[in-house]
């Protein structure tokens, strides 16, 4: 569910004008460090050969790096940065402000694009190359352990579910299949005694593998998954009667 802010507008009255500027990612970094009314840089504008030039010099202050290693704790941000300007292009651009008391403001129109290039010095040849070691470093690195781990997650040989699985197979793979008429007058044996049998109880009185049993008892009874007699089978109606005809056909016989 999206939450609505009240946005002040009050920008749009005072008509001020703010430029969309692009920086590099160290640049914004630094200014993060400055504080709140801690000054940042300065914005140069001037006119060289009739075109309008603009500079931006970082503060002292804010130049010093964070060392990566002990060699380049005299690594410095470049000073110097030069504006390249580029037309809106017909779009309306527009900044926003958000804080925790005012909510949503608008800051201005983007009248400005631009986007701020440091003077490649020595210096920034330096930072770039430490940049990209850093870059292609492996996130995760072997390390030798001094002694064994003993934390509660070890490993397995073998977890319990394989072992009653390959129990299970052992077991079946030892039943061999009996002629089918055989396994049909076992079970109908059975259903005379009782109405309902689970699989597991099926298989001790045919000692017939499981999936042979389910395949015959699919054809001749139907599985119970609700009620009483959850996770049962019993005969289909048409078999329920199969032993007794089957013994009167007999006495006739005789």
């Amino acid at each position: 569910m999206s939450v609505k802010h009240e946005v002040n507008l009050a920008g749009v009255k005072l008509n001020k004008g703010v430029w969309l500027v692009k920086v590099p990612k160290y640049l914004s970094q630094q200014w993060k460090k400055a504080s709140d009314k801690g000054e940042v840089g300065k914005l140069t504008i001037g006119k060289y050969q009739g075109k309008t030039e603009v500079c931006f010099s970082l503060s002292e202050e804010l130049t010093a790096l964070g060392a990566v290693e002990e060699s380049d704790a005299s690594l410095r941000a470049p000073v110097d940065h030069a504006l390249t300007m580029h037309a809106v292009g017909g779009q309306t651009l527009a900044v926003f402000s958000q804080s925790n008391a005012d909510g949503i403001s608008l800051e201005g129109m983007v009248v400005h694009r631009a986007e701020c290039k440091p003077a490649v010095t020595d210096n920034y040849m330096k930072m770039k190359r430490v940049q990209v070691r850093e870059a292609v470093k492996p996130r995760r690195v072997p390390q030798q352990l001094e002694k064994a781990v003993t934390t509660v997650f070890k490993p397995v040989a073998n977890h319990s579910f394989n072992l009653e699985y390959e129990k299970k197979k052992k077991t079946e793979g030892k039943m061999v299949r009996a002629e089918r008429q055989v396994v049909l007058d076992m079970l109908f044996s059975a259903f005379e005694r009782h109405q309902y049998y689970n699989m597991k109880s099926l298989v001790e009185i045919t000692k017939q593998p499981v999936s042979y049993l389910k395949e015959i008892m699919r054809e001749i009874g139907t599985y119970i998954s609700k009620g009483p007699h959850k996770n049962t089978w019993q005969l289909k109606p048409e078999y329920q009667h199969y032993q007794a005809g089957k013994d009167e056909e007999e006495e006739l016989s005789d």
